[in-house]
């Protein structure tokens, strides 16, 4: 075999090598991204179950605010 067939084989298989490293870090940098993203999400759904919105009518067992002196429920004034 003539050495020109031995060096086209021989750049061949480095080029496959060094697309096949390439290809195997791209692998990890996605298992990796994979792993931080699912940890990132479990973090905002617990902020979010932590800070959900108070129902319209207030919370269970909350009382409602007294009005200050010389003012109704609406904040007016009232004549006393």
């Amino acid at each position: 075999m003539p050495v020109v067939a031995w060096v086209t084989i021989v750049i061949a298989a480095l080029i496959i090598a060094v697309t096949a490293v390439g290809l195997l870090r791209v692998i990890l940098h996605l298992r990796h991204m994979h792993t931080t993203l699912g940890a990132l999400l479990g973090g905002v759904r617990t902020v979010a179950d932590r800070t959900r919105t108070v129902p319209e009518g207030g919370a269970v067992g909350e009382r409602e605010p007294r009005p200050r002196a010389g003012l109704d429920r609406d904040g007016v004034r009232s004549e006393l």
